[in-house]
């Protein structure tokens, strides 16, 4: 509620700032190469999906191999059988996310890992209501894909990249942090899901060059952060 009478009173300064960031940053392209495949020595085998938005596209890497999905399969070779899909596109909101997993074909995944928010968080969209999203689509991936372990992300702290201006900056940042409030909250309620925490604060000096992605080190410890969630469920499961 109070970030919607934020949104009214201060709108138009928004739209206006908005429209610069738009015009101001520099496009990024998705990270190149495979978008699925197999990898690994371990004796279990794991199938894994990534579906999302331009965070999970790898925005910000050069090739999939530095991005999120080369981080967590790469990881998880060390101990597993992999194989994995990246369901992923630049400004997917979490309803598109949902849009895009209904029109991959039925399939049985062990883990799915879930990016999105950050589009949501520049829309109208409340965080009752975001959370409502959220909702559907944990609920359609397990009919969907059969998955045992779905992971979420935090939306990042959006207050910290250099590429939004003031006060834009202060308000979608604030936004964020009541996302992952609820988010937080509605996961502690699902056994199946898990909440990832990359770890410290964000290191600016990391993100890509538009300062509004992660570059390849964030990925890194993005995928390892996932990778040991993973790892600490699966690694005694049969």
């Amino acid at each position: 509620m109070l970030h919607q009478l934020i949104l009214i009173l201060m709108g138009p300064i928004f739209w206006v700032q908005g429209k610069y960031v738009r015009k101001s940053i520099p496009y990024l392209e998705e990270a190149e190469g495979p978008r699925h495949g197999r990898c690994g020595q371990g004796k279990k085998p794991l199938r894994v999906l990534l579906i999302g938005d331009s965070a999970a596209a790898g925005v910000g890497a050069k090739c999939q191999s530095q991005a999120l999905s080369g981080q967590l399969t790469s990881t998880l070779g060390k101990q597993f059988r992999v194989e994995w899909q990246l369901i992923a596109k630049t400004g997917n909101t979490t309803k598109q996310v949902l849009q895009s997993a209904l029109l991959h074909p039925k399939q049985m995944y062990d883990v799915v890992v879930i990016s999105a928010g950050v589009n949501d968080v520049t829309k109208p969209t409340s965080a009752t209501k975001w959370i409502q999203h959220q909702q559907t689509l944990t609920n359609t991936l397990r009919s969907h894909f059969s998955c045992q372990h779905i992971i979420l992300n935090e939306i990042p702290p959006m207050e910290v990249f250099p590429s939004l201006p003031h006060p834009l900056r202060w308000y979608l940042g604030s936004k964020a942090k009541a996302f992952n409030r609820k988010l937080a909250k509605w996961v502690d309620t699902q056994p199946d899901c898990e909440l990832v925490n990359i770890g410290g604060p964000l290191d600016v000096v990391h993100m890509a060059v538009d300062g509004f992605h992660p570059g390849p080190q964030i990925y890194q410890q993005w995928g390892r952060a996932v990778a040991k969630l993973i790892e600490a469920r699966w690694s005694s499961h049969r």
